[in-house]
């Protein structure tokens, strides 16, 4: 989001000669919004364990622990590569595990985040979305509040409400939004989803990103998800998800008809030309318009 916009600060006035520097505005801004949302991450890192997870999360422990092959979950709006790396070089965090305990036999774990990156949530407000001038965002499952966060300084969105059902994660929340001073505009709500019928009937975007499947059994995910279809239903209004609604579905038995509630969206994932950028996470990212 380039404007025209610019301003010039005096550098250097020597003789005849006179040396200004110009810079845009707007680029500052933005870059500001960028050091604001990481030292939001770096608050956060230090009220949680490395693994950013509370041992109240009972089940989506249960879940990464019974997974096939071995995961940690890498919260990825805490922890960006560059990260991880010194927490590897610092013994404090591994990429890799022992196949056979004691050779060198080792294999890549994996990781898995519940929450969006830094370049996930600026590719989300610049990219995806439209302008969100006066439109109200529900995030449902907003644990660590990244997308609330971003949504206040990356959009115009009137109102942003995140519904989470662990309590830990709504203090943390409710720290942040009170030391960055976001209560204007940010509402968190401690509440199952499935509570909040009226807030789904009236949100012009709703992000679920992540969002059922390590916290919920399969029976409990069909009922979310049937109430969601049941709720999400303003017309033109935008739903974002990640993994894809057929993904998330396909191991479900619901009497969700896709066809007949959402339309996908194309994006284009191309945006970002930068060699480190994990197009396989943006690509994860997919957008419904409501029918």
């Amino acid at each position: 989001m380039i404007s025209l916009q610019r301003s010039k600060k005096l550098l250097y006035t020597g003789g005849e000669q006179t040396f200004y520097f110009y810079y845009d505005f707007d680029e500052l801004v933005v870059s500001n919004n960028d050091v604001v949302l990481k030292n939001i991450a770096e608050d956060l890192r230090n009220c949680l364990p490395i693994e950013a997870m509370f041992s109240s999360e009972h089940q989506a422990i249960q879940k990464i622990h019974q997974h096939p092959l071995p995961m940690i979950h890498v919260d990825a709006f805490l922890y960006d590569d560059d990260f991880v790396d010194s927490l590897c070089e610092e013994g404090k965090m591994s990429r890799s595990y022992c196949t056979e305990c004691g050779s060198y036999k080792t294999a890549s774990l994996e990781f898995i985040s519940h929450s969006f990156s830094l370049m996930e949530l600026k590719f989300l407000y610049q990219h995806v979305l439209p302008d969100l001038t006066g439109k109200v965002v529900v995030d449902v499952g907003s644990r660590l509040g990244a997308v609330l966060f971003a949504g206040y300084l990356y959009s115009s969105a009137s109102q942003l409400y995140g519904v989470e059902m662990n309590a830990d994660f709504c203090q943390l929340q409710e720290m942040m939004i009170t030391k960055y001073q976001f209560i204007d505009r940010i509402k968190v709500l401690h509440a199952d989803i499935c509570t909040q019928a009226s807030l789904l009937q009236k949100a012009d975007v709703v992000v679920m990103n992540n969002v059922f499947e390590y916290f919920l059994d399969r029976q409990e995910q069909a009922r979310a998800w049937e109430f969601i279809a049941c709720n999400v239903r303003k017309r033109g209004s935008l739903l974002v998800t990640v993994p894809s609604l057929k993904e998330s579905l396909s191991k479900l038995q619901t009497d969700v008809q896709l066809s007949q509630w959402v339309e996908e969206m194309q994006l284009n994932y191309d945006v970002y030309m930068e060699k480190d950028v994990d197009r396989e996470a943006l690509e994860q990212i997919h957008l419904y318009k409501i029918l």
